[in-house]
């Protein structure tokens, strides 16, 4: 099994004003993306971060601190290089890792036929746009 080479930091609050905040505050603190958010019932909402572990450690202390002002603060945690299944289990981040990974197999098989077409390509050039039978 191998860990992802980013830190996961997870703010949970009630109710969206507070998440919002929060997200806000995280993202303006330190050097993170906000991937996501979740919601899953009664008002309860998660917002997910990602960068290298002292930035998302900065940033949820500071998401954090901006929940608990404007509403209220449920959980906050950071994962240090989780492993590659625990974003699997977060439909968004799921979604956006099996983005990525598409346009990584997308991109090699671009160049591979960036490739082939070379010959071809130069062939045209040479005998004036028309090829050969």
């Amino acid at each position: 099994m191998s860990v992802q080479a980013y830190a996961l930091g997870m703010i949970e609050t009630l109710g969206l004003p507070a998440l919002v905040a929060a997200a806000d505050a995280a993202a303006k603190a330190a050097d993170v993306r906000v991937v996501a958010y979740e919601g899953v019932d009664a008002g309860i909402v998660t917002v997910y971060v990602i960068g290298d572990v002292s930035s998302v450690q900065a940033a949820v202390d500071a998401g954090a601190d901006a929940a608990r002002r404007v509403g209220r603060l449920l959980h906050s945690h950071v994962i240090a290089r989780p492993d590659e299944h625990v974003p699997k289990m977060i439909r968004q981040l799921a979604a956006l890792s099996m983005n990525a990974e598409d346009a990584t197999v997308k991109s090699k098989a671009a160049a591979k036929k960036g490739e082939r077409d070379r010959p071809a390509q130069a062939q045209q050039k040479e005998t004036g746009g028309e090829q050969e039978p």
